[in-house]
């Protein structure tokens, strides 16, 4: 059974500085297979709370916790501003994913998440795939995505990380066409942090598009693959962020935007598909003061979501791209307004997702 294992747990999560009311927030241990998760619910005001289950190796619960809070509050303010009727959650498993994780540890979330109600649907994130969602789904039919069976002339099906990589490549199109007034990005420079599952394709889609990648990532395989495939350039973690570029795509773990490293970057424009990119959201004061340009994390990359919104029977491709495309619409609004009023994006976002909770809050 899920349990918070204290009332110690229950005070330090309730004046956490990233509880930002969340609905529920479920701590579980499972020891025949290792478990030891949390669910965070933190919304479901539009509609169930859909969020990912990220599998890591936090350096502590606390690390975890604050992981978890964030992406919770984050997936609401994502589907609210994508338009659609999407509450937020999310879950994250206490492991390495290359060494821990087993089909049973999988089950036993599945359990969890079942125990649930329905309050919370899960689905793929970093450290997951779709053989993990398969053993959840012996448990749980409350799961997003993972389940049908595949549609070869779907891009998108069963993969949120095609279509997250699909719309930030549109939204890193509106960015260059607000700030650089072009849209051919043929010779655009383009640093990635992060080849995983969603930065690796984001480099696929650049290059087609004719854009110069310089790329890192801490698995040095992921870059040798983008080397050979896209001809990208490879640097260091310590060198991506400082490196001369016109985009900076951070795609790997969140919390790499701050006053120290904001006044290192060597880009104009910050859009990536990394969760929670600001250490701290006021810091988009920093990139507005600094001249940058940011793309607010939950507004571009987005894909994922509007993905599993549209999984069932009578899904097809062409809506799920048309949604997609919005993504387009949605950023240049901000941007626009940012421009006009001076106002950091990432305030600018969140003013515009919580105008839909407050709209449609009972």
């Amino acid at each position: 059974m899920a349990f918070l294992r204290s009332r110690s747990d229950a005070v330090s999560v309730l004046s956490h500085p990233e509880y930002d009311d969340h609905e529920a927030v479920v701590f579980h241990r499972d020891p025949a297979s290792g478990l030891r998760a949390i669910v965070a619910i933190h919304s479901t005001t539009l509609g169930c709370g859909l969020g990912g289950c990220r599998v890591y190796p936090y350096a502590d619960e606390v690390d975890a916790i604050t992981d978890v809070l964030r992406l919770s509050r984050g997936m609401t303010y994502k589907a609210a501003l994508a338009g659609l009727d999407q509450g937020g959650g999310k879950s994250v498993i206490l492991a390495d994913p290359r060494r821990d994780k087993t089909p049973d540890m999988m089950r036993a979330m599945g359990r969890l998440v079942q125990s649930l109600g329905g309050r919370y649907v899960i689905a793929e994130d970093s450290g997951t795939d779709e053989a993990d969602m398969r053993a959840v789904a012996e448990q749980t039919a409350f799961v997003g995505g993972g389940a049908a069976p595949v549609n070869p002339a779907d891009p998108g099906d069963r993969d949120t990380s095609a279509t997250t990589a699909l719309g930030v490549f549109y939204g890193i199109r509106a960015a260059v066409r607000h700030r650089l007034q072009r849209d051919d990005l043929r010779g655009l420079r383009v640093a990635i942090q992060g080849l995983g599952k969603v930065g690796s394709v984001l480099a696929g889609h650049l290059h087609e598009a004719g854009a110069l990648l310089f790329v890192s990532d801490v698995h040095a395989p992921a870059v040798a693959a983008c080397v050979e495939r896209c001809g990208a350039t490879a640097l260091t973690p310590a060198q991506i962020l400082s490196q001369p570029a016109d985009v900076f795509a951070p795609c790997a773990m969140g919390a790499v935007l701050d006053a120290h490293s904001i006044a290192r970057l060597g880009a104009g424009i910050v859009a990536g598909a990394a969760n929670n990119q600001l250490a701290d959201p006021g810091d988009d004061h920093l990139l507005k003061q600094r001249g940058v340009l940011y793309a607010p994390d939950y507004a571009i990359n987005a894909g994922g979501i509007i993905n599993l919104y549209y999984s069932g029977p009578a899904r097809r491709w062409a809506d799920v791209d048309a949604h997609l495309r919005r993504i387009d619409a949605t950023l240049t609004e901000i941007f626009e307004h940012s421009a006009d009023t001076g106002e950091g994006t990432q305030a600018i976002a969140d003013r515009m997702a919580r105008t839909r909770f407050a709209r449609n809050a009972v």
